[in-house]
């Protein structure tokens, strides 16, 4: 059974009121740069988990193939914006171990065991750990950004006397 991650989101008040008052456009733009700096404060989290239950033994480095990638299937079929946390070669599905040795860490698709367990193994948790333990941050992180992009948008808007 897969554990849940829940959290609340608080202190977007401010954020929001000043959200009411944009083009989606604007929105968009600095939206996708104040969500991409959130999710690579998880991204850098989970790399630092990585690291320390990663095997130096091995040629596989974990770590090396933890990335952030825009969301673009969540994009066009909500408009929503999002970026996912990953790491490359993730399922590898059918591939072999060399065609996933071309990526920066070599074949790492037994990440999963570790995260996960197995019924020998017990469960270390390196990714889910990374985003409860800093969800408060990165909130703050995409708040801080968010508030920057759209006060830069309203002062840029009102040089040239538009609408925003």
């Amino acid at each position: 059974m897969v554990d849940k991650v829940t959290f609340q989101i608080q202190g977007l008040d401010s954020l929001l009121g000043k959200l009411e008052n944009l083009k989606y456009e604007t929105k968009k733009k600095g939206g996708r740069s104040a969500l991409r700096k959130a999710a690579q404060l998880v991204r850098d989290a989970a790399k630092a988990n990585a690291q320390q239950i990663d095997d130096p033994q091995t040629r596989a480095d974990i770590a090396a193939n933890i990335v952030e990638r825009w969301n673009s299937k969540l994009n066009k079929r909500t408009g929503d914006l999002g970026f996912r946390v990953g790491v490359m070669g993730g399922a590898g599905g059918n591939k072999t171990s060399e065609q996933l040795s071309g990526l920066p860490g070599g074949d790492t698709r037994h990440f999963r065991h570790l995260e996960f367990g197995t019924e020998k193994t017990p469960a270390q948790p390196f990714f889910r750990r990374a985003l409860s333990e800093n969800v408060q941050a990165a909130t703050d992180v995409f708040v801080k950004e968010y508030e920057k992009a759209i006060d830069r948008a309203i002062k840029r808007a009102s040089k040239k006397g538009q609408v925003i």
